[in-house]
């Protein structure tokens, strides 16, 4: 059977936009599972810091450096998620980030000791590979094609809803159970949850999908070639390093935003504008994708990171309240699809047996690049007295990075004209 026929089988044999389709359950499974896994892996971190600051009268830089050394080792993790699922399947790999989140919750709850910090994140960090943005893009990519693009953006509001329901969640636990218990707590909601859900739910990829992948594993290359050629594409090179800069000036300027805007429009606002930022990005997210695997795609991006440069410009120049909440709405807008783009231009763009490799590769580069953020928006801010220069720094940074994502490299995977 040659490729186009086999693509040709593919539209007879499954409609993806049907109600009934199967892969819409695995979309409301990596929902649930990026939830937990942003609520306690990314957000949880900045209650992680100041409950243990409070609990141990640690120093903030000492617990911090805990927070860095989980996304840097996370993001090692990440880069070998695609060939994880090959090993051992979605949904080993998904029971597995479960039980390693679960117990990194739980040991977080009991350290009395710095080393044992770093400990608790390193098993943090497994938690999250096996249920952050590589292993729910690998997923969706074995039972979607025509509309992987909005199954990742409908599967990653889990993300937001973490942030939006978790962070309150924990912080409420912890003022009825205490910290150890909260974060006990949280665990077996999780294992209890999450387990059933996966073990129901995830089976086997469509068998059209399981067909390409062994009609091409023949010749396919391997997860090394993958990653050297990559390096040598300029293509990959532009998404690569575009996403990496503005994620590491999105997250820097998030992390701030709070102390930028308390001495500004007080916590009261602040809080109203950091939680409206955050439910803009889930607006965002769900009316991009409705269209989105119909767009430019790097335009698309490219749209995105100036829009936030411009919200940046109006923070730092105009102090009125509602003009700066207003700005923080825009700058949300974009926040959600800023994670979910690479993928959907690395299915277009590229061969698709790389898809799972590449995706985890950029994530990994991302998440490196963006753990340094928040302490070099710092830095700048403690050498210059004010958020003004590190935050125009970022706008600078964002605006380099619309120009390289729209320098495109010698299409492996030309789009389809028929999805255009």
């Amino acid at each position: 059977m040659t490729e186009q026929e086999l693509d040709a089988s593919t539209h007879v044999a499954i409609d993806e936009t049907s109600i009934r389709y199967d892969g819409w359950k695995i979309v409301l499974v990596c929902f649930l599972v990026a939830t937990f896994g942003w609520g306690l892996g990314f957000y949880g971190q900045s209650v992680y810091v100041a409950e243990l600051h409070r609990l141990r009268g640690w120093p903030a830089s000492l617990i911090s450096s805990g927070t860095t050394f989980f996304y840097l080792f996370g993001a090692a993790l990440v880069a070998f998620v695609s060939e994880a699922i090959k090993a051992f399947g979605p949904r080993n790999c998904l029971i597995a980030g479960t039980f390693a989140m679960a117990a990194a919750s739980i040991s977080i709850g009991q350290v009395s000791e710095p080393w044992q910090l770093y400990l608790a994140n390193a098993v943090l960090a497994f938690g999250w590979a096996g249920t952050s943005l590589g292993i729910i893009t690998n997923t969706l990519g074995l039972w979607f094609d025509n509309k992987r693009g909005m199954a990742i953006s409908l599967a990653l509001n889990g993300a937001s809803f973490g942030g939006i329901i978790g962070v309150p969640l924990l912080v409420a636990g912890i003022g009825y159970f205490g910290f150890s218990g909260a974060m006990m707590a949280a665990a077996v909601v999780m294992i209890a949850l999450m387990v059933p859900v996966i073990l129901i739910f995830v089976g086997r990829p469509p068998m059209h999908l399981a067909t390409a992948v062994a009609a091409s594993a023949a010749d396919a290359p391997s997860s090394t070639q993958i990653r050297a050629r990559a390096f040598r594409d300029i293509g990959f090179l532009s998404v690569s390093t575009a996403f990496a800069l503005v994620l590491f000036a999105q997250v820097g300027f998030i992390v701030h935003l709070i102390t930028f805007l308390d001495s500004v429009i007080g916590r009261e606002r602040a809080a109203i504008a950091v939680a409206l930022l955050t439910a803009m990005a889930v607006v965002g997210r769900v009316l991009f994708s409705f269209v989105i695997d119909r767009m430019n795609q790097r335009l698309a991006s490219a749209l995105s990171f100036v829009s936030q440069a411009v919200a940046l410009a109006i923070v730092i120049n105009i102090h009125n309240d509602y003009v700066l909440i207003a700005a923080c709405a825009l700058f949300g807008f974009s926040v959600g699809n800023l994670i979910t783009l690479p993928a959907l231009i690395v299915q277009r763009e590229f061969d698709p047996r790389s898809f799972g490799v590449l995706v985890s590769l950029i994530t990994a580069i991302n998440q490196i690049t963006y753990a340094f953020g928040p302490g070099v928006v710092g830095l700048l801010r403690d050498f210059s007295g004010s958020y003004a220069l590190p935050f125009y720094c970022c706008i600078g940074i964002e605006l380099t990075a619309a120009v390289l994502i729209m320098i495109r490299g010698r299409a492996t995977n030309p789009p389809d004209p028929a999805a255009s």
